[in-house]
């Protein structure tokens, strides 16, 4: 089989992919941007062939190294990408070359939260109150409607990125403010739905869960994106066939086939809380910050080569064990600055037999905003084989090891 891999190099996991096509038997050919002789030498022998693109979302640039990559054959089985940004114009060149996958419609309503949402909500799938709108009356009229809290967004967002809070009219009309209004921007708006936050990720195959991980935030991410007191966590655990998870399998199950999701990776994330069991959101594409890591170290399993198996041999490879439950925690300093040094590093070596890697930039490096997310700045990812243990272990880290800037 002949996989067209769309941006092989950049962000650095993006390696891992080519790696498992390669490893499972096809023929990888990358579209990115950086030039050829720039790319990792890892990198480059996992790769038959490579095209440079000005932009891998610029459609007709994408479009054109695809039908290049066609007329001189072999024959293109597959075009794959595993980046938000890349999914929609990766799903346009996709249907206009005639590569079977992921449909434009399908991209699109995992792209477009408003219609998302509308989507779910016709198949009885609960989800929050929610419209998409230009106009800045409409969300002043959807809050009269709805009340408060509410969640304001860009219609495309991914993660906490360009997402406010609101709880008045005073912070309504903030965010109207800070929402490119003027600019054009089309925002979703949202009921904020109270409650426990998590995801679930899995790889399908026809429709047909074939993988699936469940991951637990502590706290919430718009909480954690907030506030840098917080040193926010993310566990995955190992105990997916618990009877409380149940509803999240099966609404994730009936998310895919509402979606039409085929051949894929999918990351959903849900709450649950007072009103129950909701659906927040779906991407056709893998979980970011180095979630597959994750489930990599506590399942024995390398989740880049189950994907590439159902990519290529449309079946899975091997069973996930179980075995683990892993997690990271952040470490934020205690204002921006330069980072000076670290205290409480004794605690890695008391958890040395956990510990499954750490990243702790060294000092005189410039510290991140808290808004860059969970591997900015400081973090350590653990595993232990009791998810509560593990839970535990993760908060004494998060209380121990400081990180100091001056």
């Amino acid at each position: 089989m002949h996989v067209i891999f769309v941006e092989p190099a950049f962000p650095f996991n993006q390696q891992h992919f080519p790696r498992a096509l390669k490893a499972v038997g096809a023929r990888v050919t990358g579209i990115g941007e950086a030039p050829e002789g720039a790319l990792p030498h890892d990198l480059r022998r996992h790769l038959d062939d490579y095209v440079q693109v000005r932009s891998v979302v610029h459609q007709p640039s994408l479009e054109a190294a695809v039908r290049a990559i066609q007329r001189r054959g072999p024959w293109v089985d597959r075009l794959e990408a595993t980046v938000e940004a890349h999914i929609m114009p990766t799903a346009h060149v996709r249907e206009a070359c005639g590569i079977p996958g992921t449909s434009v419609k399908t991209a699109y309503l995992c792209r477009d939260k408003p219609a998302m949402k509308e989507a779910l909500r016709k198949a009885g799938i609960s989800c929050a109150q929610s419209t998409g709108t230009d106009d800045p009356q409409a969300v002043r009229d959807f809050a009269s409607k709805v009340g408060y809290p509410l969640i304001i967004k860009p219609r495309d967002a991914a993660g906490a990125a360009g997402t406010f809070k609101v709880s008045n009219d005073a912070e309504l009309e903030n965010a109207i403010a800070q929402s490119g209004f003027e600019h054009g921007a089309s925002v979703a708006v949202e009921e904020f739905i109270e409650g426990h936050e998590g995801f679930f990720d899995t790889i399908t195959v026809g429709g047909h869960i074939v993988q699936h991980f469940i991951t637990h935030y502590y706290p919430g991410v718009l909480e954690a994106m907030r506030n840098r007191w917080v040193s926010p966590q993310f566990i995955a655990t190992n105990r997916t066939d618990a009877d409380g998870y149940d509803e999240v399998k099966a609404m994730g199950k009936r998310v895919i086939d509402a979606l039409d999701i085929g051949t894929s990776a999918t990351h959903m994330e849900w709450f649950f809380g007072p009103k129950g069991l909701k659906f927040s959101e779906i991407g056709c594409r893998p979980p970011g910050v180095g979630a597959w890591d994750l489930y990599c170290a506590g399942n024995d399993l390398d989740v880049y080569q189950e994907w590439a198996m159902a990519v290529v041999h449309g079946r899975p490879g091997e069973r996930a064990s179980r075995r683990f439950a892993a997690g990271l925690v952040n470490l934020r300093p205690e204002r921006d600055g330069t980072i000076r040094g670290y205290d409480g590093l004794a605690i890695l070596d008391q958890l040395s037999e956990w510990l499954i890697d750490h990243h702790l930039p060294p000092a005189g490096s410039s510290t991140q905003p808290v808004e860059a997310g969970y591997m900015a700045n400081a973090w350590v990812r653990l595993r232990h084989p009791d998810y509560d243990r593990l839970r535990a272990m993760l908060d004494q880290v998060g209380k121990t090891l400081r990180v100091r800037v001056s």
